[in-house]
């Protein structure tokens, strides 16, 4: 009975905590798969401006800049230069009405051969997968789904380890049997489960609350990104739309001192840069203001790539130069977890492992309801032993003290139980007898 209890009550959280989540997970599944073939999307819907196969060499990167900025009537802000010669080369730009832009541009005359809102239908595939089109209410949510998906996991397992006479993975039953169905959300759990609980840890550290945590911790440690040099004190700066590209861990990053006069061009940076080993492709950030300086980054997928270079517009000194072996281990640590959790540290096995977490994510949300369904919508019974819900849930709660948010939740969760137990309890005694 001791172990039916027990049973009983991680039961109960499972439930509960998939009726809170799932639709959620379901959500960030689909948006998230969408995004891991970010580049084979754009690839398709912008092909006639992606291909453009060049008959001539580059034009000087100033020259490409002022004939786009001729074109577009904007103003260049950001130059992204692909690895292959058969594709056009991007600029982000600030149009005339302020609006940012991306110009998709052949190199060899600087033709614009088509424009798109900054980050195009890829960008709002990824500000719907972190819900940031909600603000600071869809970064809390995010964070507090994370939080319930853990307990998700760790319930699930637990549910279904296997016990005497049963079988790890099955499919017994018809179609039209709940047996089918728990079987089916049960092995596909079991085998997607640890890739789902390392989504939900990897996306912790973009969230509002426990992620600005993390990055104040791994600071206060020094076990974080290198401090921008000539800074004093803390090195943290005010996050800019162009910083999206960058390395997470160097985002928001105070700017370096400069001379503060005078600019050398682009091309005079972007050859010093490629003289100290930086490698296409590469993003190339212009200064903003006469004393900030240029910022040539590689594109990066893996941390092995990670590289940020910042000169001096004026004397072309190389202000610094990172790479990922200068990150303290705490940012190392956050970095691969962000290239993995995007799919791109170990190529495409890696991307083919994140799919699978989230076409699972979606068989679960489908085949939950169908359970619940299967059981005329009844919730799964209380154990016997109030003791037990109590310490399985104090047992949740951990997780609730790692991850406040989610903890918050739970709390409300108990106190709603707490009150639905006394509200029962007290029509029980009301009743004739």
């Amino acid at each position: 009975m001791d172990r039916t209890n027990l049973y009983r009550a991680v039961w109960h959280w499972h439930f509960y905590a998939g009726l809170i989540v799932l639709p959620v997970l379901a959500w960030m599944a689909v948006t998230g798969s969408l995004y891991l073939y970010k580049s084979e999307i754009e690839r398709w819907l912008y092909r006639d401006w992606i291909v453009a196969r060049s008959i001539a060499p580059p034009l000087p990167l100033g020259d490409m800049i002022q004939r786009v900025e001729s074109q577009t009537g904007g103003e260049v802000t950001q130059v992204i230069r692909p690895a292959g010669t058969d594709e056009s080369w991007r600029m982000a730009f600030t149009a005339a009405d302020g609006e940012e832009r991306l110009a998709f541009v052949r190199p060899d005359v600087g033709l614009v051969l088509g424009t798109t809102r900054g980050g195009g239908p890829m960008e709002l595939v990824k500000h719907l997968h972190s819900l940031t089109v909600a603000g600071p209410v869809g970064n809390v949510l995010v964070e507090i789904v994370a939080g319930w998906a853990i307990v998700l996991v760790l319930t699930g397992f637990y549910l279904w380890w296997p016990r005497a006479g049963s079988r790890a993975l099955s499919l017994a039953g018809g179609v039209g049997e709940r047996r089918f169905w728990r079987n089916l959300h049960a092995s596909a759990g079991a085998l997607a489960g640890a890739v789902i609980l390392f989504l939900a840890v990897t996306g912790m550290p973009w969230t509002i609350f426990w992620g600005a945590n993390f990055h104040a911790v791994i600071a206060s440690q020094q076990i974080g990104r290198p401090k921008a040099p000539g800074l004093a004190g803390d090195d943290h700066g005010a996050h800019d739309a162009r910083d999206a590209h960058l390395p997470w861990s160097l985002r928001g990053q105070a700017q370096p001192e400069t001379s503060g006069h005078g600019d050398i061009g682009p091309d005079r940076v972007v050859t010093i840069a490629m003289d100290r080993g930086l490698d296409t492709p590469w993003n190339l950030d212009l200064p903003t203001t006469p004393d900030k300086p240029y910022h040539l980054s590689s594109a990066v997928e893996r941390t092995d790539r990670v590289r940020l270079v910042s000169i001096d517009p004026g004397t072309g000194a190389v202000l610094q130069d990172l790479r990922f072996a200068d990150f303290g281990p705490g940012a190392q640590a956050f970095e691969w977890g962000i290239y993995t959790h995007q799919g791109g540290q170990y190529g495409e096995a890696n991307r083919l492992v994140m799919l699978a977490g989230c076409l699972a994510l979606l068989l679960l949300a489908a085949s939950a309801p169908v359970m619940w369904w299967k059981r005329r919508f009844r919730a799964p019974p209380q154990p016997d032993d109030p003791g037990r819900a109590r310490g399985v849930a104090a047992i949740l709660l951990t997780v609730g003290l790692l991850f406040p948010l989610t903890g918050a939740t739970m709390l409300v969760a108990l106190a709603a139980g707490a009150a639905k137990r006394a509200l029962s309890r007290g029509t029980a005694r009301l009743q004739p007898r």
